[in-house]
């Protein structure tokens, strides 16, 4: 089956659950599904819809918080959806919680067809048969003991108020096959299967009922979910049989690896996508590299846009096999994108959060391109902006440039390589007194003038511009120091030299 499937509308779903942040696996399959309807199948003539449904039937795991991050974090990322929980649509509610009855009325239905049975085993009773099972080293199941119970005895159960679940009927014989758009077919005994969960004794309904009824009333097209669906898809293909519902084109995507194999988690760096946007990733980079984390055009290009993507998506093309996350080339991607593609005046305003958390600029600038700081921030990101791989790294690198008195440094830095600090106390003095006469705007005039003033103090020019670099940026390594210079300004370099003549007086004269 080939996707998008012509007979009928795309029609794709994000579902995610509002239990903390978004994991960057949640963003790749987001996007899948986004580039699906919003892409391939609007190329192809179709119509395509993206709905984003809140599944919150997990009351005890929900985070406040957590449903309007989701909403930020996709905006943040660049993905818009056509209904939703926070905007609506033909087939609202798209909140879970909101859609009780729907499940109730389903499963009920599915009782009355023989479809699926109440099922009063006690938590106890269920971890007892698993601990059986662990002793017998048999694979870990329900093991079907309500599945026959007397009409009656269920009757005298439920009027005597016992708890109980609906666990749906599977098929105990013959085989069910679910075809997967990237993998083909993939075969299922039957008698391995368990008997899920469908509706629990609180009333909410687990994702096996709820994302299909969903599905189904909104009528999805096609399901793009993560790999690890797929134990349970044949389930979820019966409870369609059980409706007698035609089940959407299913696609599941690839895994993402950690480093070195296995599970991507914490202990091998962030794997939120808040967490790579409060570390200074652009959403832009993120996208690109996600995307081709199981999908790719030609196996060479690499750097595609947003809107790259939506022309060239297919998901005949996203490759089953699992992916490994790469820090460091997602950090490349970043630094290209932060080098190569945005404009300076956008990275201007991008760096502009960070700055102001690091108390470097007023927070009254964030999104103010008129407001004085943008100005004195535009050309410092102009000279570094090729050293900054996120726009977490903007404070290290401009704080010099930005804030009024630099941090105290050890004044042995001030003194080159066999150097004295007489003798640079000289130079930065006679550096003090030449500086208000210079043109800084003119970098190739200035640097003329240092080196006059380097031969006229009889030094080497790296002997005088290496104490003027410290004693400006507090570093020793720094862009050229002439556009340095330029960037800081007169005043500022001026006192600066004299801070650094005070720090060398004071403190110098024993590290010489």
């Amino acid at each position: 089956m080939s996707a998008p499937a012509s007979s009928r509308p795309v029609r794709v779903r994000f579902a995610p659950s509002p239990t903390g942040l978004l994991h960057v696996g949640g963003g790749r399959t987001a996007l899948f599904n986004w580039l699906l309807a919003h892409g391939q199948a609007k190329r192809m003539g179709q119509e395509g819809a993206f709905l984003l449904r809140i599944e919150d039937t997990d009351q005890s795991r929900l985070v406040a918080g957590a449903e309007q991050g989701i909403f930020d974090i996709l905006h943040w990322f660049g993905i818009d959806w056509d209904e939703g929980a926070d905007k609506g649509g033909p087939h609202a509610p798209y909140r879970q919680s909101e859609r009780l009855p729907m499940y109730r009325d389903a499963a009920e239905r599915l009782i009355a067809d023989g479809k699926a049975y109440r099922c009063f085993c006690t938590p106890e009773r269920l971890a007892q048969v698993r601990e059986q099972q662990q002793a017998r080293k048999e694979p870990p199941g329900y093991d079907r003991h309500c599945r026959d119970l007397p009409a009656g005895t269920v009757a005298a159960n439920l009027a005597a108020g016992m708890p109980h679940v609906i666990r749906f009927r599977m098929p105990r014989e013959g085989e069910t096959v679910v075809t997967d758009l990237l993998r083909g077919d993939m075969v299922f005994q039957n008698v391995n299967m368990e008997d899920l969960v469908l509706l629990k004794s609180d009333g909410f309904p687990t994702y096996h009922l709820a994302n299909v009824v969903d599905d189904h009333d909104m009528e999805i097209s096609h399901i793009l979910r993560g790999e690890e669906w797929i134990p349970t898809a044949p389930v979820h293909l019966r409870l369609y049989a059980a409706f007698g519902w035609d089940a959407p084109a299913l696609a599941h995507m690839p895994l993402i690896l950690a480093p070195g194999g296995g599970k991507l988690s914490k202990r091998h760096g962030s794997t939120a996508m808040e967490e790579f946007r409060s570390q200074g990733y652009l959403p832009e980079a993120l996208m690109n590299y996600l995307a081709l984390l199981g999908w790719s055009l030609d196996g060479e290009r690499e750097i595609f846009s947003r809107e790259d993507l939506l022309d060239l998506f297919t998901l005949e093309r996203v490759n089953p096999s699992p992916g490994t996350f790469d820090y460091a080339k997602l950090k490349w991607f970043n630094q290209y994108y932060i080098n190569h593609i945005i404009s300076l005046d956008d990275l201007t305003m991008r760096v502009l959060p960070f700055l102001a958390n690091a108390g470097m600029i007023d927070a009254a600038a964030i999104g103010n391109p008129d407001h004085p700081d943008v100005a004195r921030v535009r050309p410092a990101v102009a000279l570094l902006k090729d050293r900054l791989e996120t726009l977490a790294d903007a404070p290290e690198h401009l704080g010099c440039f930005l804030v009024d008195q630099l941090p105290p440094y050890d004044t042995a830095t001030l003194i080159p390589k066999k150097g004295t600090a007489e003798d640079t106390l000289a130079a930065l003095q006679a550096v003090a007194r030449v500086l208000p006469e210079v043109d800084l705007d003119d970098e190739a005039a200035a640097e003329a003038r240092f080196r006059a003033l380097a031969d006229e103090l009889g030094v080497k020019a790296g002997n005088l511009f290496m104490p003027i670099r410290v004693a400006v940026t507090g570093r020793t390594q720094s862009p050229g120091l002439f556009e340095t210079l330029r960037v800081i300004g007169t005043a500022r370099c001026g006192e600066r030299v004299q801070q650094a003549i005070l720090a060398l007086g004071e403190n110098g004269m024993a590290a010489g």
